[in-house]
């Protein structure tokens, strides 16, 4: 039987936060990061822990099926590969920073000067599109040390927190693109790759969707059971269960963790009760 190659950063947070998709989906892996190729027990996978920076090629030359990395990586190599499902995880954008004293936050400021980065096809590719001309000077490693150095005006890098920026004196001014991990595959899969690879996506929506959602038990006067539905948008029904106490009801669903406040406070103001939260570790729809 076949197995599905995936490719996956050999350290760093990316590694962590894969392996841990990968554990949420039942996908059990006992290897440490010293090997660079492993076989799953429990599913038709072999993983394969790569540099970073090689994945995109690998991806697009059909040495891996697919792989878990960062989209600005897939836009700097602008290879041909496609993009199938966004993880949520590992978020960051691509920026332009200057030093702290210089007080504007405008892109003309880097109309003619220098700027250090280690994403060069990027910021080449966003000034043109801006009609600013630049001189980009390509950096492997600390690109934020340029400006104390004297070698450039500004920095183009990858931008989380903004602690590193902050330390090394400088602030974020004009984001390029925002990025978060993704799963991508490789121009062309067998048909019995592509079952295997449909099995896999299945199961990332499934924990993906649980993330994002929060299941909610609470009492409501029977009266109000309409007012307090129409108030749950996730399901295609709330579970109504009647309770001990006459003209009682305990309503269960689901609801978005992104609209987790606004929902609960509608909620209260429609005559629910009692409100408990329980997290969700799947969900199937």
């Amino acid at each position: 039987m076949s197995k599905l190659k995936i490719a996956i950063q050999k350290s760093g947070r990316l590694y962590e936060e894969s392996l841990q998709l990968l554990k949420d989906c039942g996908i059990f892996v006992n290897n440490g990061k010293d090997q660079l190729k492993v076989s799953v027990d429990n599913f038709p996978m072999e993983i394969m822990y790569l540099r970073n920076s090689d994945i995109p090629q690998y991806l697009e030359d059909g040495v891996v099926d697919v792989a878990i990395l960062g989209e600005n990586l897939l836009v700097e190599k602008g290879k041909n590969i496609k993009t199938i499902q966004k993880l949520g995880f590992s978020k960051c954008r691509v920026s332009l920073a200057v030093p702290k004293e210089i007080e504007t936050d405008e892109l003309s400021y880097f109309q003619g000067k220098k700027i250090a980065t280690s994403y060069p096809n990027t910021l080449k590719n966003f000034l043109e599109n801006q009609g600013i001309v630049s001189d980009i000077h390509v950096i492997s490693g600390s690109v934020e040390i340029a400006p104390n150095i004297g070698l450039a005006d500004g920095i183009c890098d990858i931008v989380s927190s903004g602690s590193t920026l902050f330390k090394n004196g400088l602030r974020e001014t004009v984001t390029l693109l925002k990025s978060e991990a993704v799963l991508a595959q490789t121009p062309q899969l067998s048909a019995e790759k592509e079952a295997i690879l449909e099995k896999f996506v299945f199961r990332i929506k499934a924990v993906l969707k649980a993330k994002n959602s929060k299941y909610i038990l609470m009492n409501v006067p029977n009266e109000k059971i309409r007012k307090v539905a129409d108030v749950l948008p996730v399901l295609k029904s709330p579970t109504v269960i009647p309770l001990a106490e006459e003209g009682w009801s305990s309503i269960h669903s689901v609801i978005d963790e992104e609209r987790f406040w606004e929902v609960i406070d509608e909620l209260k103001e429609n005559g629910a009760q009692d409100i408990l939260i329980i997290p969700i570790d799947k969900m199937v729809i």
